[in-house]
């Protein structure tokens, strides 16, 4: 699993953008903005033996691919709860589950979701948005 990113050069600086993380971050060059984007990923999932990989791509676009897909979805899950200012309780409910562990274990790595379920967990933290699925052969 990968996610898709863009970076682009704005001044002085060359920006990295992780728009369904919602994260960004910045370089002197090309290649710092891509080592600052593993060093963010891997400082928000702040796991023991978690790493990132930044493949650049054509045209400004890379994709992040890690040691852990399981890791990368709960960051993903995460970020958007914390987008919505969701609490884990308020994202359980709106899932229309029991107990914050019913959502929870999701965020914390612990299971990883069908697409499906991927699909109601995201609707649950971010209502009336989609997830984009790309498929790309070679970045």
């Amino acid at each position: 699993m990968r996610l898709s990113g863009r970076v682009y050069k704005d001044g002085k600086f060359w920006l990295a953008e992780l728009p369904i993380l919602d994260a960004m971050t910045q370089g002197r060059t090309r290649k710092d903005a891509y080592a600052m984007v593993e060093d963010l990923l891997e400082s928000l999932a702040n796991r023991p033996g978690f790493k990132v990989t930044v493949h650049a791509g054509k045209q400004g676009d890379f994709e992040v691919s890690s040691t852990d897909a399981r890791i990368l979805v709960s960051l993903f899950l995460r970020r958007q709860r914390e987008r919505s200012g969701l609490s884990l309780s308020e994202a359980a409910l709106r899932l229309g589950a029991r107990s914050r562990n019913a959502y929870a274990r999701y965020e914390r790595g612990t299971s990883m979701p069908s697409l499906e379920k991927l699909a109601e967990l995201y609707q649950a933290v971010a209502p009336g948005r989609d997830i984009v699925l790309h498929q790309n052969a070679t970045v």
